[in-house]
């Protein structure tokens, strides 16, 4: 059957929902970035109401395994611009519309 001009419309103003954690950017090394994903896409499973909490969560633990000072940012819409150490960045979208920013910096 071929498609109505209604048919086509609709699809044009879907929003495409990543049900999975995507990177957009980060210079970490492989054994960070990976620990860093989990520990943001566990902090944001578990607080998906609360995004300051799952910022706090996401935050002490990156303090306590790889020292001060990492920095969150949770949430949806915003932009960013930070001066953060080398190798020390992650930028990753979770669920859809959550982006979370984390980065260390002294």
């Amino acid at each position: 059957m071929a498609e109505t001009e209604g048919d086509q419309k609709k699809d044009e103003g879907k929003k495409i929902v990543h049900t999975y954690p995507l990177i957009r950017h980060s210079d970490m090394p492989e054994e960070i970035r990976v620990e860093a994903m989990e520990l943001c896409v566990t902090a944001c499973e578990k607080f998906s109401s609360n995004n300051e909490t799952a910022a706090k969560m996401i935050k002490d633990t990156m303090d306590k395994k790889f020292g001060p000072s990492w920095h969150v940012v949770v949430g949806e819409g915003f932009g960013y611009e930070v001066t953060h150490e080398v190798k020390n960045i992650l930028y990753m979208f979770f669920g859809g519309n959550v982006a979370i920013v984390l980065w260390k910096c002294s």
